[in-house]
């Protein structure tokens, strides 16, 4: 029975850490932005760019996707 009240015990401190915690960041602004990582994919960033090698396209293996790809062509 003992053990029952140390389960309950942490268990009721550990949710008050994390409301606390919670409180905190919320008062910091950190959930605020809501709506801007999901419309943040939809814009090209231009730091990713795909690397072209014009002469090492044969040495790619047949598979699954090159079988599309050489139907399409």
């Amino acid at each position: 029975m003992d053990i029952l009240y140390l389960m309950i015990l942490c268990s009721v401190s550990l949710a008050v850490v994390f409301l606390v915690v919670f409180i905190v960041f919320a008062k910091k602004g950190q959930f605020e932005d809501d709506e801007s990582p999901a419309v943040r994919i939809l814009f090209d960033s231009g730091e990713i760019k795909e690397k072209e090698d014009a002469g090492n396209n044969n040495d790619k293996k047949k598979g699954d996707n090159n079988k599309f790809e050489e139907k399409s062509e």
